[in-house]
């Protein structure tokens, strides 16, 4: 049996039940804000899949497709093969420093305005005060016992959010495979298991973070509260209760106006319209905290109270830890262009912007023909009757265009150099082949070089392919001529 206050006992009360948040419909400058980012960003996701990029009859002609069967990335005229995978991690990198940008300037926009759990939870949370109305009816239908009411509220409610979590799934499978083609073959059953799988796992996820968990996402499963505290300082714009203009707060205390006392109260007047109005439940005026994702709902709640009372706006609102300092000193804070635009941002900027600006050199000068020549190594060298050495080469033509291509292949820096592959006869003093390549493939060739026997051991030379076409840059690659040292009649193969 246990003893009292043992540990066994005082277990279940190391945590707090977990209080259910109903936040209250407001209107002002930052929730229309934070409406149109939401309908650009579902937008987005939803439609991007749909749109259609005509690349002619040799390319899909969707828009932004990520083609894994085909190992290729497409967003509209811009094609990523396999080897081109940096630019991926480019834009990966561009995504991380963005991060950190808007961070630094602006505190955790990100997480209040446009990250996913957010915009769904926020579509959530609508349909929710549609059905079951705002904070104080959902308050009491919680409480209320199960009934016909409450029992035909709740399922038109999970009805509805199961659609959404459903076109969720839905949504992120067509960015991988022909849209119109899979939405087809997934309504008659006939579309891999893996595309049923990932809408089933999206599904729930949807369901159960934007439905259920919520805000528990944002401060218990999300890194990115614990990551963010390190990309902050005392310049960066924060969502802020300014005490020293709210306290002492004047709730319960307008009776010392009878009373002929001279008290000096603040404009805070205890109303908790910026604890109601919070996603996550917190309250602003206890200071900084990891539950506020700085959607700044609280400051439009806190601007319409203060206009009903007669006081200037800005009781909450965002502001700097520098510039807090100087208002409660009486002083004047910052412009805000000159407290977003300061030398910690625009060295990321500069750094963000470098990256974009050598991607988008990088995508306007590559070729779209590749070339790699691998040298066979058994035989390393064969002797010809006419005394002459040849070398054997495997060389990879990648077409990377979705028209058939016309290239020549060219030898050069090796005198008296002859060229021909498999397919083509052996031409004295011809140093170049010709060759066809599909649209959007690889054309792999036995390539036959042979030269005089005098000479070195090792001779470096180049093979370069160029388009028949157009004026194309053509891509090369630095190989080796095998020699023996002191061949005879008796060494080394012979043809």
């Amino acid at each position: 049996m246990s003893q009292p206050n043992s540990p066994v006992e005082d277990a279940p009360y190391l945590y707090e039940k977990r209080k259910a948040v109903y936040p209250k419909a407001v209107d002002g400058t930052f929730r229309r804000l934070k409406w149109a980012i939401m309908l650009v960003t579902l937008a987005i996701y939803y439609v991007t899949p749909w749109l259609r990029w005509d690349r002619g009859p040799y390319a899909p002609d969707q828009a932004v497709l990520v083609d894994m069967a085909h190992r290729r990335f497409y967003m509209f005229s811009i094609e990523i093969w396999p080897h081109e995978f940096y630019y991926v991690a480019g834009l990966l990198v561009m995504a991380g420093i963005g991060l950190f940008l808007v961070t630094s300037a602006v505190g955790r926009a990100w997480c209040g305005y446009a990250c996913p759990q957010t915009v769904w939870t926020d579509l959530f949370q609508h349909v929710e005060r549609w059905i079951d109305g705002d904070r104080n009816a959902q308050l009491r239908l919680d409480k209320a016992p199960w009934g016909p009411t409450k029992i035909v509220r709740r399922l038109s409610k999970w009805s509805i959010w199961l659609v959404i979590a459903v076109a969720t799934g839905g949504a992120w499978i067509f960015y991988f495979a022909d849209a119109p083609t899979l939405a087809r073959d997934f309504l008659t059953g006939q579309a891999p298991a893996i595309a049923y799988s990932t809408v089933g796992v999206l599904t729930a996820t949807t369901f159960i973070f934007g439905g259920f968990m919520r805000e528990q996402v944002c401060i218990y499963m999300c890194p990115w509260p614990r990551i963010q505290t390190a990309m902050l300082d005392e310049k960066s714009l924060l969502v802020t209760y300014k005490d020293w203009r709210g306290e002492p707060r004047t709730h319960g205390l307008k009776k010392a106006a009878d009373e002929g006392a001279a008290l000096k109260t603040g404009d805070c007047i205890d109303c908790l319209q910026c604890v109601s109005v919070c996603p996550t439940g917190i309250d602003i005026r206890e200071g900084p905290q990891i539950g506020c994702i700085t959607c700044a709902l609280c400051i439009d709640a806190c601007d319409t109270v203060m206009a009903q009372i007669g006081k200037p706006r800005g009781l909450i609102d965002y502001c700097t830890l520098d510039d807090a300092d100087i208002e409660k000193a009486g002083g004047q804070s910052a412009p805000l262009l000159k407290t977003i635009f300061r030398p910690r941002t625009l060295i990321y900027l500069g750094i963000w912007t470098s990256i974009g600006v050598a991607m988008l050199f990088a995508l306007g000068q590559r070729t779209r023909l590749d070339l790699n020549v691998q040298h066979d190594r058994n035989p390393v060298f064969v002797q010809l009757s006419d005394g002459s050495i040849r070398n054997n080469y495997m060389v990879k033509v990648r077409n990377m265009e979705t028209r058939p291509r016309d290239v020549e292949l060219v030898v050069t820096g090796l005198p008296g150099a002859v060229v021909w592959t498999a397919d083509t006869d052996r031409v004295e003093g011809r140093s170049s082949v010709d060759l066809r390549v599909a649209p959007d493939s690889i054309r792999k060739v036995r390539l036959f070089v042979a030269a005089p026997a005098k000479g070195d051991e090792h001779s470096e030379f180049k093979v370069t392919v160029k388009a028949k076409s157009g004026h194309e840059k053509g891509d090369s690659d630095e190989v080796v001529f095998e020699r023996p040292e002191g061949l005879d009649d008796d060494e080394g193969d012979r043809e």
